[in-house]
């Protein structure tokens, strides 16, 4: 299975990012899935994720779930060069990145808004 983003669907800036990431994968080297949709509940579940919150984007890859900056860091990997590069951002411990993850997932919906769609 390819490398599977679980996002929140009716988050302006989620489905931004998805859309950025679209134009810039590698073909086919990534799939994403809303987190509301009932596929994305299953893949959640299967992933013994099913009590991750809406804040939080998921990356499933190689039988493993990926959470807040380590799945976005992750995901660049799939992306055109020059964009792996920034996987380097990896090597910054998760609690220096998370928290500005999770200050931008807090606030997603007063600062980007909703999008209408799932």
């Amino acid at each position: 299975m390819k490398a599977t983003i679980l996002y929140d669907g009716y988050c302006a800036l989620c489905n931004r990012v998805v859309e950025f990431l679209q134009a810039r994968q590698k073909p086919g080297a990534l799939q994403y899935i809303s987190q509301q949709s009932s596929r994305g509940q299953q893949l959640l579940a299967e992933a013994e994720l099913a009590d991750v919150t809406l804040d939080t984007v998921v990356l499933l890859e190689g039988g493993r779930g990926y959470l807040r900056s380590a799945a976005g860091l992750r995901a660049l990997r799939h992306l055109r060069f020059p964009w792996p590069l920034l996987y380097v951002f990896i090597l910054v411990p998760p609690f220096l990145r998370d928290p500005v993850y999770n200050l931008i997932a807090h606030n997603r919906y007063r600062w980007f808004g909703r999008s209408p769609r799932e």
